[in-house]
């Protein structure tokens, strides 16, 4: 473990990390997922000339572009620029990131051989994303935090199976119960790579880490608790020695959230349909919460940014009331690509102010 790693980790002047550990941050922490990308015109600027795979794996790109919106918005907290699919794409699997449609596989797994000739992930293969951690480091003000990234082994074993994004994510399913053997070996060598991917980012020196299990909301309670949960709760596990907070983020799952907290999570990050408090009162006290403005509310014109803003404030501090060690503002999901960058500046300042 680095000494930049426990310094940064633990820096009183971080008040995202205060708020993830029942510290008093100097002010509530707010960031936004997918902050850094298609809503900024300094984004597009780069990505004019530069493919969607290339810039994750540029350590100055990556850089840049994980800085723009911290320049931009004040946010507390920077998320390293990256994709679901980059530890899998760092490995050896043939795919793209296609425009319009997302990450796009070659060769979908089908089989058993096709689930033992997964490559592993070795950690020279993740260095530039490495790089870019000590870039950002170096460059981040002293009160920013800088969140590390990485997919969940299902959501990663969704997009091998289905071959890209899906609705109905059958052929995941159907593998998940007709062939849970293999199901378990796929999850498990997934798991090793996800552990890596976050192992050579905490290394480098983020201060927090979030697993995205973007689809887990497809699942029942019962399916993930059986299928799901032993792999995600290996991977918390697995980097819990760095002391730094741990954040579970999906989509659709209220009903999860208590096996998605258990699993190991330090934060549990709400979408937009269900209060904070009443995640609170979901997966019970000592777990902080983050979230939650439904991101179309950027579109609904200042007087309803503003009261909606308030609003999730509000939900957060009843959040805390019930038990939770702070309250990390964000939105639901992430950042929809046509919204107004002035309003999500507004949006810092407000909550910043409250």
């Amino acid at each position: 473990m680095t000494q930049r790693t426990r310094f940064r980790a633990h820096h009183s002047t971080l008040p995202l990390v205060a708020a993830a550990t029942g510290g008093t941050p100097s002010r509530r922490p707010v960031w936004f997922m997918r902050q850094a990308g298609r809503s900024l015109p300094e984004y597009r600027a780069i990505r004019a000339d530069h493919g969607m795979l290339e810039s994750c794996f540029d350590p100055g790109l990556v850089c840049e572009i994980t800085m723009q919106p911290v320049r931009r918005h004040d946010v507390d907290a920077a998320i390293l620029f990256s994709d679901i699919v980059v530890p899998l794409k760092a490995a050896g699997v043939d795919l793209d990131i296609v425009a319009g449609t997302g990450p796009v596989i070659a060769s979908p797994i089908r089989s058993t051989a096709d689930v033992e000739a997964l490559p592993r992930l070795e950690p020279e293969s993740v260095g530039a994303i490495a790089k870019a951690v000590g870039l950002l480091v170096d460059e981040l003000p002293d009160e920013k935090a800088l969140i590390g990234f990485a997919g969940a082994p299902f959501t990663l074993a969704s997009y091998l199976i289905e071959g890209g994004p899906s609705r109905n994510y059958e052929r995941t399913k159907a593998l998940m119960h007709g062939d849970p053997t293999t199901w378990n070996v796929l999850m498990g060598r997934l798991a090793d790579i996800t552990i890596t991917f976050l192992r050579a980012q905490l290394e480098a020196g983020v201060d927090a880490v979030q697993l995205f299990d973007s689809w887990a909301g497809m699942l029942s309670e019962a399916d993930y608790r059986q299928y799901v949960a032993p792999h995600s709760t290996r991977v918390f596990a697995e980097v819990a020695e760095y002391g730094v907070p741990r954040i579970h983020f999906g989509v659709g799952t209220a009903e999860l959230l208590p096996a998605m907290t258990a699993a190991g999570a330090d934060v549990i990050g709400v979408d937009w349909r269900l209060p904070l408090d009443e995640a609170v009162r979901r997966v019970g006290p000592g777990t902080a919460v983050q979230g939650n403005l439904d991101p179309t509310l950027f579109f609904a014109g200042t007087e309803v940014l503003d009261r909606e803003v308030r609003r999730v404030v509000a939900d957060g501090d009843r959040a805390i009331a019930a038990g939770a060690p702070g309250h990390i503002f964000n939105l639901g999901h992430g950042v929809l690509p046509g919204t107004d960058p002035d309003a999500i500046t507004r949006a810092v300042e407000l909550v910043h102010s409250l």
